[in-house]
């Protein structure tokens, strides 16, 4: 089984001297919550415009990956190299690699209470605005439109998810960090944040996507990253993994 994965170093999309420099890049990250060691040594690349699906069991280390790339303060990065666009996210806090451009839309979506949809836009909006403005959100989110004047944390978790992603939006994105958008929502839900987030493939927006729906993820995503225990076991397309039925098996149960 072993002989069918590819490790970072060996991966085809691996960079190479005459190759261009990747649009971002993870070198040798290792994270830690406490004592506890939960990236352990993750290294990818992406290129721009690309969406990467970020894949594993439960407890593999995927949420803390992104987190460790949002500069989220925890897990702590106490090893490695973030590279975006040129710019060190690893020298960064959490607020200057939103300024560079990571948006991180996070599982429990984090809506501010009392606040309207728009009001939750809008603050997101940072001076000069370089993100989206209202009337390209409410194109591309017409339930959002409708629910401009509803406090955001009254609306159902799919159009809260929505709008979750619409905020990231709102601000200039190089690259969006999206964790389990597809959690708790109804499939018919899932559908219409499945057109979403392929409107935003076609746009040309670089996006990690961890999701528990992996074949979900795999059909939409260029290539997969897949975690085991905090460590790297695949990197390669995403149809690699679709046609391969042990390696899905192996490391995701599907």
């Amino acid at each position: 089984m072993s002989q069918t994965l590819a490790r970072p170093s060996e991966a085809p999309h691996a960079s190479s001297g005459a190759a261009a420099k990747p649009f971002f890049s993870a070198r040798n990250m290792h994270a830690y919550y406490g004592e506890s060691y939960i990236v352990q040594g993750v290294s990818f690349d992406i290129r721009h415009g690309e969406i990467l699906a970020l894949l594993g069991r439960n407890g593999a280390g995927k949420t803390s990956t992104l987190r460790t790339i949002a500069r989220a303060g925890t897990p702590e990065l106490k090893q490695g190299e973030i590279w975006l666009d040129g710019e060190a996210l690893h020298d960064m806090q959490a607020y200057q690699a939103a300024r560079a451009g990571v948006q991180l839309v996070p599982e429990d979506r984090r809506i501010i209470p009392g606040l309207t949809v728009e009001e939750n836009l809008k603050l997101a909006r940072i001076e000069p605005p370089v993100g989206w403005d209202l009337d390209r959100i409410y194109s591309h989110f017409p339930r959002l439109a409708e629910r401009r004047n509803q406090e955001g944390t009254t609306m159902s978790g799919g159009e809260q998810q929505m709008l979750a992603v619409a905020r990231a939006l709102a601000r200039e994105v190089k690259l969006l960090l999206l964790d389990e958008p597809y959690e708790g929502l109804a499939p018919v839900i899932v559908q219409e944040i499945e057109k979403i987030l392929e409107e935003i493939k076609e746009i040309g927006i670089t996006t990690i996507l961890v999701e528990q729906n992996a074949i979900a993820a795999l059909h939409l995503a260029d290539r997969a990253i897949i975690l085991d225990m905090g460590e790297v076991v695949f990197d390669g397309s995403a149809r690699e993994i679709i046609d391969n039925a042990d390696l899905r098996m192996e490391y995701l149960a599907v």
